[in-house]
């Protein structure tokens, strides 16, 4: 009688596949319009970060300057480098990022906080009537989306593993929407403060995206017969407790870390200070539309490559970070020495380097989703959100002394301008 029993109790859990989720699109939306949401306030910022000091300025003052060197040469440059722009909208992000893991997990209570934060930001930058206001509204839209990445990323480990690859694309797409859709709306002729009113969308449709779109995760407890039909529960696989565990953790996350922080290290030095000192002279495009496009083409292949998981998957994140250092010594020498013929090259080599960007960050979230075992995996989730921000914040800082180191050589001139 007891080896029927057994036979009853087993027989559930292998005869039938479980049924075919066929709501899951509802998740797989929801994360990516979250991603979308939670960085569109941040690509936003540095889109509007020449309009955002501007406006507070003395008309009679030119954001721009020449360098004199000896005799009459000179090089143009702004007089701030974009870095020191980057580092108002990354280091609240990095704090908060820092102290997130070790928070309790209310993840209502966060979004809620989020989205709040997110709105607030707008509405400072559109209503600012002082410099110190418009620089708090970047403040609090940067602390928003050091909220958000965490807790989301987090949360992915309640539903089905390829929420992270649409969440990334999602990220990727704020970038592109984010950076033309300020572009846009200016070209348009709107006041930068309507064009942040207008903006007030989307906190309003992430609010929507997580708490009506995204179905709340039922976690059901593991049965004594399931436990012994599966491997999955083994003694590190409990989840973390205490702060002193998580401290110690967080060196088995460093293979996860370390790549992912040097990639974005190497990135943000040329996006802030390089990119904004290479010009060709004979283009049609002034040196401001040029660096736009330079944003925008780069913002094109972070899409791309953070959409691209399922496709392409790359475990080597080390070598994106070896590549990317390849992509400094061309833009640093392209800066001093300007040698190359054509635009077009530059802007392809913008978008590889946006392909490794991107590439970079959703295969590192996505090994982790596969790699980290359930019980661990919000906690690690939420710390290695910290690797970008760390490798962000360091070019911010290097990236003013590297952009006045630059702007005070002699300038250089192509020989050929196709």
């Amino acid at each position: 009688m007891s080896g029927n029993q057994e036979v009853i109790v087993a027989s559930p859990i292998t005869p039938h596949p479980p049924p075919k989720d066929r709501k899951l699109w509802r998740d797989l939306t929801a994360y990516w319009i979250l991603g979308l949401c939670n960085n569109y306030g941040y690509v936003v910022m540095l889109s509007a970060a020449h309009d955002i000091i501007a406006q507070f300025q003395d008309e009679t003052t030119d954001d721009t300057t020449t360098v004199e060197n000896e005799g009459e040469d000179t090089r143009k440059c702004h007089l701030v480098s974009t870095g020191a722009i980057l580092l108002a909208d990354i280091i609240p992000s990095l704090f908060v990022k820092i102290i997130i893991p070790f928070l309790p997990f209310w993840v209502n209570f966060k979004i809620l906080l989020a989205v709040i934060l997110s709105a607030s930001g707008f509405l400072l930058v559109g209503f600012a009537n002082a410099e110190w206001m418009a620089l708090l509204g970047v403040v609090i839209t940067s602390a928003s989306s050091g909220i958000g990445e965490p807790t989301f990323l987090s949360y992915s480990s309640h539903f089905n593993k390829n929420v992270v690859s649409t969440w990334s694309s999602g990220t990727g797409g704020a970038g592109v929407i984010g950076s033309l859709s300020y572009a846009s709306l200016r070209a348009l002729k709107v006041s930068p403060r309507d064009t942040m009113l207008i903006m007030l969308f989307f906190p309003a449709l992430e609010a929507v995206s997580f708490w009506i779109l995204l179905r709340k995760p039922t976690i059901i407890p593991l049965t004594t017969s399931a436990l012994e039909s599966t491997e999955e529960l083994v003694t590190d696989e409990k989840p973390l407790t205490g702060f002193k565990e998580k401290l110690v953790y967080i060196k088995t996350l460093l293979p996860y870390m370390l790549p992912l922080a040097l990639v974005y290290f190497f990135e943000y030095l040329i996006n802030q200070g390089l990119f904004e000192l290479v010009y060709f002279e004979n283009s049609s495009l002034s040196q401001a539309s040029q660096y736009r496009w330079f944003n925008v083409d780069y913002q094109i292949g972070v899409f791309i490559s953070r959409s691209s998981v399922n496709l392409y998957k790359i475990n080597k994140i080390w070598l994106m970070a070896v590549f990317q250092f390849i992509n400094v010594a061309y833009f640093l020498t392209e800066v001093i020495f300007f040698y190359t013929p054509n635009i077009w090259i530059t802007l392809v080599i913008v978008l590889w380097e946006g392909l490794l960007g991107g590439g970079a960050y959703v295969n590192t979230f996505y090994r982790m989703s596969k790699e980290i075992t359930p019980g661990r995996r919000r906690f690690a989730m939420a710390m290695v959100t910290q690797s970008d921000a760390y490798g962000i914040a360091l070019a911010g800082f290097l990236a003013i002394p590297l952009h006045n180191a630059m702007c005070a050589l002699p300038p250089a001139y192509r020989k050929v301008v196709w």
